[in-house]
């Protein structure tokens, strides 16, 4: 299967999704809103796609023939980061939190809106965009200096982390995400804040896209770096890079 709805110069989605009731609703939807839209239907149809067509978002189905979607994810951001919006029939964080781990930046439960799908892609879009922008700026002005908060290091302008020196490889979601909580150190944001500064959406089903990314921050950074307020959202607590640091005077 191999749908393609094209628009010369537009935005280019690919599409990997194995069951083509589902795929076609896809292409439909995401043709209106002005963008070239091509889908496939097996993990490595969707490997060779994203290659050639060097598409700037991929929706990508979990569970797929050849190879499944998490290889699939794995191989596409070797060749060339892209945002990669999963989907998956299993309502199973584990399996989230493993798609994150290779790349992905979110992901939808099936059933889905097509409304909230063109909503999530659309942040993907701009979030891109303004990574652009500021690597774009970064060449003509002087950037910012990093983000030093305990014993992290996030340099914005190349987007790069560091733990005790030692180099964290985040998605551009988690890179987002520890970034809006570390400019507010000790300072619990909720899960509704969060959802709309890091993802531009507004709506509180969202929160558990926010649950999964902590958990995924805290996978690659350390437990004991994000602190959970049960009910309200969450605080970054930085390591207290002082308590070894000699008093003045000795």
């Amino acid at each position: 299967m191999v749908t393609t709805v094209s628009r010369p110069g537009a935005t280019t989605v690919l599409v990997v999704e194995d069951e083509p009731t589902i795929a076609q609703a896809i292409v439909h939807r995401l043709t209106a809103e002005g963008w070239t839209v091509e889908a496939v239907g097996d993990g490595h149809a969707g490997v060779a796609a994203a290659a050639r067509l060097q598409p700037d978002v991929v929706v990508l189905d979990v569970m797929l023939p050849g190879i499944d979607g998490l290889e699939v994810c794995r191989q596409i951001q070797a060749e060339r980061p892209v945002p990669v919006l999963m989907l998956t029939a299993r309502d199973d964080e584990t399996d989230m939190l493993v798609g994150l781990g290779v790349g992905a930046d979110d992901y939808m439960t099936k059933p889905f809106s097509m409304r909230e799908l063109v909503a999530r892609t659309k942040v993907l879009l701009r979030r891109t965009e303004r990574a652009a922008r500021a690597a774009e700026l970064a060449t003509v002005q002087q950037p910012d200096p990093p983000l030093v908060v305990g014993d992290v290091t996030i340099d914005s302008a190349q987007r790069r982390v560091q733990r005790a020196g030692t180099e964290v490889h985040l998605t551009p979601t988690e890179f987002d995400l520890l970034l809006t909580l570390a400019t507010s150190p000790r300072t619990v944001l909720t899960r509704e804040r969060l959802l709309a500064d890091v993802w531009d959406w507004v709506d509180a089903s969202g929160t558990r896209t926010v649950d999964s990314h902590i958990k995924a921050l805290r996978r690659k950074l350390g437990p004991d770096l994000i602190r959970t307020v049960h009910g309200v959202g969450y605080a970054y607590e930085p390591a207290d890079d002082a308590a070894g640091e000699a008093p003045a005077g000795s």
